[in-house]
């Protein structure tokens, strides 16, 4: 049995795992103790599939707050995770891959053999990141959850230009004020993120997946797919897809 944990910015996530079956999953949002927040977790995944603590396991963290967590055996940057966790759980069908993080969005290129060929990332702008996403929820008073259905209701074209979270807001309340309609705001607000993306993205090489907490949001990727022109896929396990590629690393020999 292994254990892999994901310290991200906005969500700490713990996936066990036996062989390569993804057996227990769980997550908590990130404050401040990110190390009693991930013990937690870990034992309720013990808990969940009746492990006693003498049980032996091994653990692997990745994420921003990797080096927070002392009880890791092993300590994997969330690329290679990503890559791998990805390409498993994609039966080796990915060569591109969108995470989108709550504070950066990554794009990385896998080759047949699911090693990482090239990566891109823009951590220098919260603009098309989960805290974007989330800053719109609030400013909307609309739960993330219905982001997807309420995009599929727009009933007309408005338009969101800023490539800055900040002036991204001011648009946005600008729109409210002016009367515009909370579907046709967060259509408008998935198809701006898509533009950033393609933008960082360029040409997407072989079966693209969209990956990390706002995977969730099928809204996204569907504007994803008409900027990028091609099919974009989901995992129903794209928030946990990087701590799942940190326990398979546990058995790959990484460093």
């Amino acid at each position: 049995m292994k254990i892999g944990l994901d310290l991200g910015s906005t969500a700490i996530k713990a996936v066990f795992v036996d062989g390569e079956d993804l057996v227990w999953r769980g997550l908590a949002p990130t404050t401040p103790g990110q190390e009693a927040i991930a013990a937690r977790l870990i034992e309720e995944g013990r808990r969940a599939l009746g492990l006693s603590n003498g049980t032996g396991v091994g653990l692997a963290s990745t994420g921003y707050g990797r080096n927070l967590f002392p009880d890791a055996y092993l300590k994997v940057d969330e690329i290679s995770a990503n890559a791998l966790g990805l390409f498993h759980l994609s039966h080796g069908q990915a060569r591109t891959v969108i995470n989108i993080g709550g504070q950066d969005v990554k794009v990385i290129f896998l080759n047949e053999k699911g090693r990482v060929v090239d990566f891109k990332m823009n951590d220098k702008c919260a603009a098309g990141t989960g805290r974007f996403f989330e800053l719109a929820a609030r400013l909307l008073d609309t739960p993330l959850e219905n982001f997807s259905e309420l995009a599929r209701r727009a009933k007309e074209e408005v338009e969101l230009n800023s490539t800055c979270v900040v002036f991204a807001e001011s648009e946005m309340v600008s729109l409210l004020a002016r009367g515009a309609a909370r579907e046709n705001i967060i259509k408008a607000l998935h198809a701006s993120v898509a533009r950033r993306v393609a933008g960082l993205l360029g040409q997407p090489a072989g079966a693209v997946f969209l990956d990390g907490g706002p995977a969730q949001n099928l809204g996204l990727a569907e504007a994803l797919e008409n900027e990028l022109m091609v099919e974009v896929r989901v995992l129903p396990t794209a928030q946990y897809t990087v701590a799942y590629g940190a326990a398979l690393a546990l058995a790959e020999g990484f460093v």
